[in-house]
């Protein structure tokens, strides 16, 4: 007995003596699971904060903080826009019945001022201080997809499900035109390049490039092997996802393993890019090397080694990455890539009216 009550309490002394482990320190937030697919996220633009919407329930088409990160917009199925006050965490306004159809894209011009487009291609503006649209205008044959406006907060630009992407003045609140027509569906649009630059995502796997007051015709296309590229984020005013010129696709940031990608955003300190897809989770991806990422290192890399880098550690180079199987396509020589970069940086800017 004794030799047992002495072999225990040496088991306790080398418990105790035991030191404690170190917490892991996450590159990342963990992953978030959910009941349903989430097919729309949003980061506060000053908390540690994330909007997501799903489509079991209410089904949230898109959800989007206002700039001080007090309101949270939303807009459904049910044709309705809704706002919310976040740190309540009620209902403050719902506008029943904004569009005749559901909704499936929004925008926030400013504090008092959005946009939405719906499955039929109408563009409705809304000023807040009324309650009511001041643009009421249908120029697309399909769904909206995105929105975005530009700068000077004049200048709306829509892409669209039937390929084209389309030109709205807020200011003298008219149309202006619509692009010509690509081959697929136009998925996601926005402005690069110090708003030299628009480039629209497609359904057909393509990245189209259009010049400001150029929008009739694109200037570029860059081609990647992928079904479809829905969603695009600024990271710098010179990279997306993939770098807008010389066009090239610089790397894998992240996978769904084999899932459609729903939505990204970008978090309000810019070290994160958040993604969902019909996995039902919402994963985040450290991006913070990618500000400091040169076009010319790329081009190195890539005469020794086709393989594209992994541009986050939770990143890989096989299998399905982030966007379904980005890879480059594109074959054109350095000098001519270069040359390019020259002619557009001497660009000047310019508006539209």
């Amino acid at each position: 007995m004794a030799t047992s009550i002495e072999h225990e309490d040496s088991c306790e002394q080398e418990d105790t003596a035991e030191e404690p482990k170190a917490p892991k320190i996450r590159d990342t937030p963990e992953d978030i699971k959910l009941e349903a697919i989430v097919n729309t996220i949003a980061f506060h633009p000053n908390q540690d904060i994330l909007a997501a919407g799903d489509i079991d329930g209410d089904i949230y088409l898109k959800v989007l903080f206002s700039s001080d990160g007090q309101k949270l917009y939303s807009v459904s199925k049910d044709k309705a826009v809704h706002i919310m006050d976040v740190e309540a965490g009620k209902l403050v306004t719902r506008i029943p019945k904004a569009h005749e159809v559901p909704i499936n894209a929004m925008l926030l011009v400013d504090e008092n001022i959005f946009a939405t487009g719906d499955d039929e291609g109408t563009l409705k503006v809304w000023d807040m201080r009324r309650g009511t649209s001041f643009m009421d205008l249908k120029h697309h044959d399909d769904y909206i997809s995105d929105i975005t406006v530009d700068q000077a907060k004049r200048i709306l630009l829509t892409a669209s499900g039937d390929g084209t992407m389309g030109v709205f003045n807020i200011k003298r609140r008219r149309f202006e035109l619509l692009s010509e027509f690509q081959n697929g569906d136009l998925t996601s649009v926005c402005i690069m390049k110090r708003g030299r630059k628009v480039v629209c995502g497609s359904g057909e796997g393509k990245i189209y490039i259009f010049n400001w007051n150029g929008f009739g015709a694109t200037s570029d296309r860059f081609a990647v092997q992928a079904e479809s590229v829905d969603c695009i984020v600024p990271i710098t005013d010179n990279i997306l996802a993939v770098n807008v010129l010389p066009n090239r696709v610089l790397g894998s940031v992240g996978q769904h393993v084999g899932m459609s990608i729903e939505e990204i955003a970008q978090s309000r300190d810019t070290r994160f890019l958040a993604s969902c897809a019909h996995d039902e989770l919402i994963k985040f991806w450290d991006i913070s090397s990618l500000p400091d990422m040169k076009v010319n290192d790329y081009r190195r890399r890539k005469k020794t080694d086709r393989r594209l880098k992994a541009l986050s550690n939770k990143a890989f180079d096989t299998g399905q990455n982030f966007f379904a199987g980005l890879v480059d396509t594109t074959e054109e020589n350095s000098k001519k890539e270069e040359e390019e970069e020259e002619e557009d940086d001497s660009d000047s800017d310019s508006g539209s009216d």
